[in-house]
């Protein structure tokens, strides 16, 4: 499935206008830095993290495979006026038309200012294969004026839903032609207590229409933290887990004349990761097929000085490309792939998540002997066995080797030569 298109209007860069929209938000969550991403980002779930599971209460819920937006709603009170804008990892606004969103408690008043956490997916109707773009929320930043940032998860995800969702759902109810001019849908993602991972796997994943890439666990009782926070916690299979560099091509050198590059053979696909700012550094190379080249030939597209998701292929301890990331700005920091490097090495298998399920479930009740939380809803509404199923024979980690440094120098630099080699832009 690919990554959707971001929807709305580009608000210029270094306008007025973006100044005063990232300001807007920096005051709203209380920020000292407007032009830096406010939303949070987590961290590769471990071994380590299974006795987190046990001590602390988590919520989890499938991690969709989608482009992750903020969606910002600005209202002016006195004009009784409510523009809508997503905001992308960038850090960039696009200014979105159609959708409105009425207060929770007077509906003929708009929603005030808010900021909510979310992702684009793109949903395949499986009988008519349509395809819908939905924005999908799982958290808020500021609901209705209110700075909701150091509640605990489950006050956000309640304002979430009865301030936000209930309302506008309302709307689409009593005025369903609202629906057709919106340019996409919106929906509140589905959460559930952290023992309950077996429904999230038997019931919830296989009900999407949109494509998964995991979990995500996230701790109920801390605040809402900008940039990485460890309370949040992204599971992968560890043959599954991607890291996020820069790639960068390299050309032998002619065999005719060794002083300058052979632009037409098969360049080396060296991976560069990222240290902040703009510092980035050389790590680790990628391996491409033969063919893999040509079909990247044939497309046209640029390829190097763009952000690559890769996967490790243990079967030839080697780094493989999955796909371009343009959403993204920049690569994954060199401690993030640090953490995710461990996480392949140390990772944790779905069948050791189900295993541990009723040792989490036991601490949690033990936590909370008398107290029935009212989100998200208790995981009996979807009976399913108690125990997991089978498990099967351990099967030996990934023989990961961690890579540092520069790679050997080389004259030939993407940076000479001509700019479309073999009908490819470089």
């Amino acid at each position: 499935m690919p990554i959707p298109d971001l929807p709305g209007r580009l608000v210029p860069r270094y306008s007025d206008q973006e100044k005063w929209l990232k300001g807007h938000v920096a005051r709203m969550c209380h920020l000292d830095n407007p032009e830096k991403f406010p939303g949070s980002q987590p961290v590769s779930f471990g071994v380590n993290d299974l006795e987190k599971l046990e001590t602390q209460d988590f919520w989890v819920c499938e991690k969709s495979d989608g482009v992750r937006v903020l969606f910002l709603v600005v209202t002016d009170m006195q004009a009784n006026a409510q523009d809508t804008y997503i905001i992308d990892r960038h850090n960039t606004y696009r200014q979105i038309e159609g959708i409105y969103f009425p207060h929770h408690e007077n509906p003929m008043l708009p929603l005030k200012d808010s900021l909510i956490d979310g992702e684009l997916v793109i949903d395949v109707d499986p009988r008519t294969k349509q395809h819908k773009l939905r924005f999908l929320a799982f958290d808020c930043l500021v609901i209705d004026g209110q700075n909701v940032m150091s509640r605990p998860l489950d006050k956000r995800y309640g304002r979430l839903k009865e301030w936000l969702l209930k309302p506008y759902m309302k709307m689409l109810e009593d005025h369903p032609r609202v629906a057709e001019a919106q340019p996409f849908g919106i929906r509140v993602k589905e959460i559930n207590f952290s023992y309950a991972v077996e429904k999230v796997f038997a019931v919830d994943i296989p009900a999407l229409q949109h494509e998964n890439d995991g979990l995500i666990y996230t701790c109920v009782n801390t605040p809402y933290t900008p940039g990485t926070d460890r309370n949040i916690l992204k599971w992968k299979p560890p043959s599954e887990n991607s890291i996020d560099f820069k790639l960068v091509l390299r050309f032998p050198p002619s065999r005719f004349n060794p002083r300058e590059p052979d632009w037409h053979a098969k360049p080396v696909f060296l991976l560069h990761v990222w240290n902040g700012g703009d510092r980035y550094e050389e790590y680790d190379d990628m391996y491409v097929e033969d063919q893999e080249w040509e079909e990247l030939k044939k497309s046209g597209e640029q390829v190097d000085d763009r952000i690559v998701e890769v996967h490790w292929d243990a079967s030839i301890s080697r780094w493989r490309m999955m796909r371009f990331r343009d959403d993204k700005p920049h690569g994954n920091h060199r401690s993030v792939v640090e953490n995710i490097i461990q996480s392949i090495a140390d990772g944790v298998e779905k069948e050791a998540l189900l295993e541990r399920s009723n040792a989490v479930r036991t601490a949690w009740k033990a936590r909370h002997p008398s107290q029935q939380p009212s989100h998200p809803p208790p995981p009996q509404h979807h009976p399913l066995p108690m125990r997991p199923p089978p498990m099967k024979p351990p099967q030996p980690a990934p023989r990961v080797e961690f890579r540092y440094g520069p790679l050997a120098s080389s004259p030939w630099s993407k940076v000479s030569g001509p700019t479309v080699i073999a009908g490819m832009k470089r």
